[in-house]
């Protein structure tokens, strides 16, 4: 069989670095890998797949080599202009920023939730806001068995959710050091902004939860609501969501189809203090 040629764009960043990571735990075979980053990453070594690849600078002529797949977690700035010329060489997308996903014809992809929507693409395919893919996997099975009414987003989101520049403020405003990523001080603070504010009064955090949802969950005119907080915990985003369902349901039974639900762990014990933690779910 003819290995499939893979390219990954953007594979220094924090992103990228889990890209690496998940693509070495999974190890498909008959792969592989070329990976790219800007000019001032070009010539850096990294360690992959037992051996060492060296990064390459991302230019327009990248893709006149034929690749099967590129996985892009550069950025919406570089997707947008480098996206079109991979596809136009015949390269499948799976795209990480938030260029491609509210455009009709870019299928937004969470596997658990709607992966018969990986067969519309036309060489994109998005993958959704991390907030939103977390909790989207929790919605479907409700919705699926209750009919979702309603929802009310509230999210604590870790600080790496902003890259390798939101984890070093973390550690320098722990240090008394001044911010350089946020807006404000981090450290022992919780701040109400993730990404710009519009004219709404929603940020732009908060639109995506809102409009990513209902896309992933296929319910154009569902209710949702969101607000979004950056919190002072390295990683793993937290999440309350209020829930109005439409048809009746008992709390036993529907936790148990929470349980069933594919790669959805529900930790519920409030007699041991046993519940969802940052701490527990980072890794």
């Amino acid at each position: 069989m003819k290995n499939k040629k893979l390219a990954i764009i953007g594979a220094t960043g924090l992103v990228g670095q889990t890209v690496l990571k998940v693509l070495e735990e999974k190890n498909i075979p008959n792969f592989e890998y070329e990976l790219f980053a800007s000019k001032k990453s070009q010539g850096k070594k990294v360690r992959f797949m037992k051996r060492e690849y060296e990064i390459k600078e991302l230019t327009k002529e990248t893709f006149n080599k034929k690749f099967d797949y590129a996985i892009f977690v550069a950025g919406a700035k570089v997707s947008k202009e480098y996206v079109p010329i991979a596809v136009q060489n015949g390269t499948i997308v799976i795209d990480n920023s938030s260029y491609f996903r509210m455009n009709k014809d870019v299928p937004l992809v969470v596997p658990e939730v709607n992966a018969k929507d990986i067969k519309k693409h036309k060489g994109i395919i998005a993958n959704p806001n991390c907030s939103t893919i977390q909790a989207v996997v929790a919605l479907k099975p409700l919705n699926d068995e209750y009919k979702i009414k309603r929802i009310v987003y509230s999210t604590y989101q870790a600080v790496s959710g902003a890259g390798s520049k939101g984890v070093k403020d973390l550690e320098n405003t722990l240090k008394g050091l001044k911010n350089q990523k946020f807006p404000y001080v981090i450290a022992n603070n919780c701040i109400p902004q993730i990404d710009s504010f519009t004219e709404d009064g929603y940020t732009k955090e908060e639109l995506k939860m809102i409009n990513e949802t209902r896309k992933i969950l296929h319910e154009p005119n569902l209710r949702v609501t969101a607000t979004t907080v950056r919190v002072p915990v390295s990683n793993s985003h937290s999440e309350s969501i209020n829930v109005e369902l439409e048809n009746n349901f008992e709390l036993p039974e529907l936790v148990e189809t929470l349980k069933n639900f594919t790669n959805l762990v529900v930790v519920d014990n409030p007699e041991k203090e046993e519940y969802p933690m940052a701490i527990n779910a980072t890794g």
